[in-house]
């Protein structure tokens, strides 16, 4: 993880699963047609809610190709962790699928779907905070039956902080290197997608911009990303593909250059 990278996507894919993509056409509910034709993932015209309740998604429509960083944005209470949690599973389906690399996984558990190659950090409790960082990094290759030695020293050499920490308690880290133990953990797994929710939430400007590099360094091998993110217009910057949801739906869906050009977009979302 080390090397210098050229352009995003390129072939270096060592700490992915590799395997064929599936092929997807366009999908609605986006008000345009999405090229999903090498999609790894894509959460397909979701519609649901938690429990009883009402539907907090109306037809959302979200996806990430190899080598990409899609990046989901949009008010409070738009529903973009929602969508997450029903792409991962933990949000039951009434309406709409997901597939992963061509295949239909919309009736699989949260623990099936890593198994199935996702990697997923949630925005918090994502951490075992009384256990080492080795350990942490250790708990995320649960799922393989291979050596992972490897895929340990490839996290290390992608947050070398983790390294020189790597015996110390996870819990008294800083905010930012708690992150890095997250996402190194999900890298663990070697996942076939990365999926973040709001992994700069509460981290200063700087430890965000670090780790936008190092999500960057980490699409770079290839591997999709899927992300929700409260700075919108700090990862609209980075992102191949943003969605805006209001009120669970799709508003608006372009590459992040794209809407950040998007004159209603900066005035209803980015703060003009």
């Amino acid at each position: 993880m080390s090397d210098a990278y050229g352009a995003r996507g390129n072939t270096d894919r060592s700490i992915t699963k590799g395997g064929e993509t599936g092929t997807l056409g366009a999908h609605p509910g986006t008000g345009q047609a999405m090229d999903t034709s090498n999609a790894y993932l894509i959460g397909d015209s979701m519609t649901g809610g938690y429990g009883q309740g009402p539907d907090i998604l109306h037809g959302c429509t979200v996806a990430v190709n190899p080598g990409e960083i899609a990046v989901i944005v949009g008010p409070n209470g738009a529903g973009k962790s929602t969508a997450m949690k029903a792409v991962f599973g933990m949000l039951p389906l009434r309406a709409g699928s997901v597939r992963l690399d061509g295949e239909d996984i919309t009736g699989l558990t949260p623990q099936a779907r890593v198994a199935k190659g996702m990697g997923f950090v949630p925005q918090t409790s994502n951490i075992f905070p009384s256990m080492t960082v080795e350990e942490n990094l250790e708990m995320g290759a649960f799922v393989r039956r291979d050596d992972f030695r490897g895929t340990m020293e490839q996290v290390y050499d992608l947050f070398p902080i983790l390294k020189d920490k790597r015996h110390q308690a996870a819990g008294e880290l800083s905010g930012g290197q708690r992150q890095q133990v997250a996402v190194g953990r999900a890298l663990m797994t070697k996942p076939k997608v990365l999926m973040l929710d709001e992994p700069t939430a509460g981290v200063s400007p700087i430890v965000m911009d670090e780790l936008f590099d190092r999500i960057i360094e980490i699409a770079r091998t290839g591997l999709p990303v899927l992300m929700v993110e409260q700075n919108a217009r700090q990862a609209l910057a980075i992102a191949d593909k943003g969605y805006v949801l209001v009120q669970g739906a799709n508003a608006h869906t372009g590459t992040g250059k794209e809407l950040l050009a998007d004159e209603q977009v900066r005035r209803s979302f980015l703060g003009g």
